[in-house]
């Protein structure tokens, strides 16, 4: 095995496409403007127009944190609150950054699947008015979800017009967005300014850039002062050319696509691999049908994230060759009452074919499960 396997912990992990590189290259280039008056950022813009609609406007920034951060304060007066899933990153992953940064208020409802319902909504909707409740005045969804699964437009408009019906605005955390519309087979409009998003957090990260993500205000009337938040929540690039040099690179040619289905083909390819193509098809007791003895999988693969439950000295195993994060503790084994645990292994876009075959195949030899035929 390579001393440096594919990880399979985080689309974070990967290295930055090529083709950002070389954006980044022919941005090196003389002096430009400083904090946004630079072609690339024009460029940008117009890329942004694009792919969102006319009235779509970016705000470059450095990361994801800063992206959600940005874009909720400004999308809120002070008393204002978010309604979001219990299991959404601005709620689990940024250390508090909206609360202790933006001093927003969030409001988590359940969604077993990371999914919002319209109806989980109205948990909170009947405390507009009143000046003893944080007024929930945006809905934050996540595209796709931190369990890996994604809305369809459907499920957005119908999210986004119970919202809207209620006085609320809709933002979307799409760190992954580029994975979902790949995976709909839709446009990034299509998923976000088509049915009712009013301000994107704009993921490139996860998708091939070195650094840098965006604020993407849909509807002007949505956000205000967001040059202003920018600025004094430390997010306002001096050089943002080279920021903006790589969204543009991720934007044109639909590259951000190219990449997103890549790695969503892999995710498909591993659950492929240790489903009942790849075992003997017999169904362990609470087990996932024709999943390997001692595997089930614990949400569906729609992007490219594929969660799984196994037994804990399994991937302890697995660790010593291949990182990939524990997402939570599961119940112990009904019959042996070993320790299981739910990690995820999420694919990139530079994962290969040979990197998913040799992880698969590692993953059934530690399970004592037999190759594939």
């Amino acid at each position: 095995m390579s001393s440096t396997p594919r990880s399979f912990a985080s689309d974070n992990y990967a290295p930055a496409h090529p083709a950002v590189l070389a954006a980044l290259t022919a941005a090196n280039v003389g002096h430009a403007g400083s904090y946004g008056t630079d072609p690339w950022t024009e460029r940008l813009q117009e890329a942004v127009r694009h792919h969102f609609g006319e009235a779509a406007t970016a705000y470059p920034v450095f990361n994801g944190t800063g992206a959600n951060v940005v874009a909720l304060t400004s999308m809120l007066p002070r008393w204002g609150a978010v309604v979001t899933s219990e299991h959404a990153h601005v709620h689990q992953d940024e250390n508090g950054a909206p609360e202790r940064v933006g001093g927003i208020k969030l409001l988590t409802v359940p969604a077993p699947d990371g999914k919002l319902t319209p109806g989980a909504i109205d948990r909170f909707v009947g405390d507009l008015g009143d000046q003893h409740r944080a007024q929930p005045l945006v809905v934050s969804i996540t595209q796709a979800t931190e369990l890996g699964t994604v809305y369809s437009p459907d499920e957005i408009r119908a999210i986004s017009d119970h919202a809207h019906a209620a006085g609320l605005r809709v933002h979307l955390d799409g760190a992954r967005l580029a994975n979902a519309a790949a995976a709909l087979g839709v446009s990034l409009r299509e998923t976000t300014t088509d049915v009712g998003v009013d301000v994107v957090s704009f993921g490139g990260t996860k998708n091939g850039l070195l650094f840098g993500e965006a604020v993407v205000v849909l509807d002007p009337d949505a956000a205000q002062g967001v040059d202003f938040v920018r600025k004094m929540t430390m997010q306002l690039a001096s050089k943002m050319r080279f920021v903006s040099a790589q969204l543009t690179a991720l934007l044109e040619d639909d590259l951000w696509r190219t990449s997103a289905a890549h790695a969503n083909a892999m995710a498909a390819r591993l659950r492929a691999a240790l489903s009942p193509a790849a075992t003997t098809g017999e169904v362990p007791d609470g087990g996932t049908p024709g999943a390997p003895s001692g595997l089930t999988f614990s949400q569906p693969t729609q992007a490219n994230a594929v969660f799984a439950v196994l037994p804990r000295a399994v991937a302890e195993a697995l660790r010593a060759d291949f990182a990939f994060y524990d997402w939570a503790a599961a119940s112990p084994d009904p019959v042996t009452g070993d320790e299981r645990v739910e990690v995820r292994w999420m694919c990139s876009w530079d994962t290969t074919p040979e990197d998913v075959d040799v992880f698969a195949a590692a993953v059934r030899t530690a399970l004592g499960t037999p190759e594939r035929a």
